[in-house]
């Protein structure tokens, strides 16, 4: 950290300490208020719509995956509340991020696909935010992290609809068409996962001016990008 940002926390600290007593706002004490910059503030609010996101796609794929389930469509409500614990009360950030999403499409695994989808790709795009969950001035995103998120996503998304087991039938079942109903609901909201990282990762690159390597792969071959 240079001394810049040293003595920047600091003069935010001694303001804090010197200010008579404030209503603070629902997000933190006054100091935290005062510690944190328009981007930041960016930043916190894309990491909410992330966790809402992927809490979403959890209760949607449970409802057309309930055999991952423990109990069936009854109990979704269960296994929602039992995946989002585990990311409260687990390191899960770091390399085996991408090994859970592909855990969750690998023929050999017979365990609960939709929670290895959801476990691996929430510690994938918390590791695209350096591993917080809130953000200060102090604090630096990579916006080549973000853009690699968000390609990282897409990748996923083909290989849940790509991939099949030894009878033809795909691991995870996400968006249906057939002659009465048309569901893209899954591709809407995985549009708004990639949306996101994506328009973070451009407001970051001009803030910081740190310029982004765009990557092109062909879906079917693609491997997934470092975060």
């Amino acid at each position: 950290m240079s001394l810049l940002r040293y003595t920047l926390i600091f003069a935010l600290f001694l303001t804090a300490c010197s200010t008579t007593s404030k209503p603070t706002n629902n997000t933190g004490s006054e100091i935290e208020y005062l510690a944190k910059s328009d981007i930041d503030t960016v930043a916190d609010i894309h990491l909410r719509q992330i966790d809402q996101y992927l809490k979403e796609l959890s209760y949607k794929l449970y409802r057309r995956n309930p055999r991952y389930c423990d109990g069936g469509t009854p109990n979704i409500e269960q296994c929602v509340h039992r995946l989002f614990k585990q990311t409260s009360t687990t390191s899960l950030i770091g390399k085996n991020a991408i090994a859970n999403i592909k855990l969750s499409v690998a023929k050999e695994f017979t365990g609960d696909r939709v929670n290895r989808f959801i476990i691996g790709l929430w510690a994938m795009l918390r590791s695209a935010y350096g591993g917080k969950s809130e953000f200060f001035f102090y604090d630096e995103l990579d916006p080549q992290k973000l853009y690699n998120s968000a390609r990282n996503i897409e990748i996923a998304v083909w290989r849940l609809s790509h991939y099949r087991d030894d009878k033809g039938k795909l691991f995870l079942i996400t968006n249906g068409i057939d002659s009465k109903i048309v569901n893209l609901s899954f591709e809407r909201l995985f549009g708004k996962l990639i949306a996101t990282q994506d328009t973070l990762a451009v407001i970051i690159s001009e803030s910081s001016r740190r310029a982004i390597k765009n990557v092109i792969q062909r879906l079917a071959t693609a491997v997934f990008l470092p975060i």
